[in-house]
């Protein structure tokens, strides 16, 4: 009802046409008992009235057809934009939630729930909206007309049909589970394809592929069971109510005819209720023919409607642009509320300093860039920026503040311009190439079929290097007085790991003698030893802090990660 209220004006008009095609259809009979009136007996007709009759009647077919065929647009074009609501709702709900509802969701389960959950729930709103409001007014007004003919069958009519709603009731009542069931493992159908084919080469290199189709025919015949299940449940309605309205049918010919016989009823009038009575069965099965449909629609609907009521991340506050000094006081942060993590941190960071995390993994490098970036708030302490504690600052802003080149570069299908110019849509040309110059990628762009117009994407065998480089490209082209690297060579061979430190270098180091305030987070220390400050982290707590020669020196942990990488080098600065 949330996303149908700004359709109202469509649902209001299905609505009238509804009424007009339930009012044409409930005149039919009356005008069929009519024109058989008109048939005395054999050369007794009053063909001029016949007539009448006939034109009316075809009338009121032409108005049933064409007020029927309205009230279906009508209904689904506020059916589809409604769920189009719904959906762009749901995709907003995914861009606006905290990192930590979708760090812990399946991206494949997401997906599911905006595309195959929401035309699940358009079809049950045209099937909803028509059928059921159509079917209630003819419900009422055949009862109406049956009175008028004879209450005595009217009343026996009306007695028999709770049953056919108590049947439709318990049945509904019983395959709603199942179809909330499917719903829910067709989300895991859908996360485990879409794992299995984002890590395809995964897959191949470690023998994978028959227990990936064995896990999917696991998901596959439980999806199957559940399906069969509801399909079962719910397609007991239709006979059950079928065979309900075929009793109640038999019921009206049956009193019809003694009425008839007693000349109670005219040949016309038994016409009329045979044909109301036929009438008022017909709303009852399409009601229930429906169930099946609403029933999913309604667990497709709660999915959907769960994803887009997560909260999502308060963005209030004011606008930063900070100079890149950056305070850690008394920090204490942990993913899961008994496991501790990031426990009592203090760092003062001044502007133009370059600051590398290292440690081992787990340790907490990665989640402390996170708190930095406001991806997640400290359990206690704060953060400040040039002395303002970060909760002052909205979210967006502390962002805009801060280049990230990450471990998984990101290239989206685009052309290479638009990847450069992700951050700065208005960017003009000459800034794009200018960044790409200073990030050394221009001559590969050059190379390219198109060059800056070349429409690229993840999979079009450009190299985890080239993709670091246009990473660097669009921060060089944001310009943030803050960067971070975190672990953004670990993919890349030694060679292309120097280009990608040498325009990291000179993002940090501009021409203009502007430093920036850089983070980098590293396995290698190869690429961390000209850092001003070396931050050692273990177990969430800063152990140790100071330059490459003066950790070294100190024969620490962090000497001992050195003497791990680098053996021979390391004997030899300390002979």
């Amino acid at each position: 009802m949330k996303y149908l209220k700004p359709h109202g004006g469509l649902l209001a008009l299905a609505f009238i046409c509804a009424v007009i095609t339930a009012a044409a259809m409930l005149f039919t009979p009356v005008i069929i008992g009519d024109a058989v009136d008109c048939i005395v007996g054999k050369g007794n007709v009053n063909f001029g009235k016949l007539a009448v009759y006939l034109c009316v009647l075809a009338g009121l077919i032409a108005a049933v057809l064409l007020f029927q065929w309205l009230m279906n647009l009508c209904a689904n074009r506020a059916a589809h934009l409604a769920v189009a609501d719904a959906r762009k709702a749901g995709f907003a709900a995914v861009v606006d939630a905290p990192l930590s509802y979708v760090d812990t969701q399946s991206p494949g389960d997401i997906t599911a729930r905006i595309s195959v959950d929401a035309d699940q729930i358009a079809d049950g709103i045209v099937q909803g909206a028509t059928q059921i409001f159509t079917g209630v007014v003819t419900i009422i007004g055949t009862l109406v007309f049956m009175i008028r003919i004879s209450p005595w069958i009217a009343l026996a009519v009306a007695a028999l049909t709770p049953l056919s709603l108590l049947v439709s009731y318990f049945v509904a009542r019983g395959s709603h589970k199942y179809f909330t069931q499917q719903t829910a493992v067709r989300g895991e159908l859908y996360a485990h394809t879409e794992e299995t084919v984002r890590s395809r080469a995964l897959v191949s290199a470690y023998g994978y592929a028959e227990r990936a189709e064995r896990d999917f025919d696991s998901t596959n015949t439980e999806l199957k069971k559940c399906g069969f299940k509801a399909l079962c449940f719910s397609s007991l309605v239709n006979p059950s109510t079928r065979l309900i309205n075929s009793l109640v049918y038999a019921v009206a010919a049956v009193m019809g005819t003694v009425f008839a016989i007693n000349g109670q009823v005219t040949v016309g009038g038994i016409t009329q209720l045979l044909l109301y009575a036929n009438q008022f069965a017909r709303p009852l099965n399409e009601i229930t023919g429906v169930i099946t449909e609403f029933q999913t629609s309604l667990a497709a609907a709660q999915r959907i409607l769960d994803l887009t009521e997560v909260a999502p991340q308060n963005d209030d506050g004011a606008e930063l642009k900070s100079d890149g000094n950056i305070s850690v006081q008394g920090l204490d942060f942990s993913y899961v509320q008994d496991r501790p993590l990031i426990q009592d941190m203090n760092i003062a960071v001044n502007k133009g300093t370059l600051v590398a995390i290292v440690g081992r993994t787990g340790c907490g490098k990665t989640t402390l860039i996170n708190l930095l970036m406001r991806f997640y708030d400290p359990v206690s302490g704060q953060i400040l920026f040039d002395g303002t504690p970060a909760e002052e600052f909205s979210r967006s802003s502390v962002r805009k503040n801060f280049g990230m080149v990450l471990q998984d570069s990101w290239i989206f299908k685009g052309t290479v311009r638009d990847n450069i110019a992700y951050g700065k849509p208005n960017a003009t040309d000459e800034e794009v190439r200018a960044a790409a110059r200073a990030a050394d990628i221009d001559g590969f762009i050059e190379r390219l079929p198109n060059g800056y117009d070349t429409v690229i994407d993840d999979g079009d065998g450009i190299s985890q290097g080239q993709k670091q480089l246009i990473n660097i490209a669009r921060i060089m082209l944001v310009d943030p007085p803050m960067l971070i690297l975190d672990e953004a060579t670990s993919n890349i061979d030694t060679r292309t790991e120097k280009r990608v430190q040498a325009a990291f270098d000179r993002l940090l180091r501009p021409e203009n003698g502007n430093k920036k305030t850089g983070f980098v987070v590293a396995h290698r220390l190869s690429t961390i030893v000209h850092a001003d400050v070396i931050l050692v982290m273990d177990k969430g707590k800063i152990i140790e802090r100071g330059t490459h020669t003066e950790l070294l020196k100190k024969n620490g942990a962090y000497a001992s990660l050195y003497q791990a990488q680098f053996a021979r080098t390391y004997d030899t600065i300390k002979a």
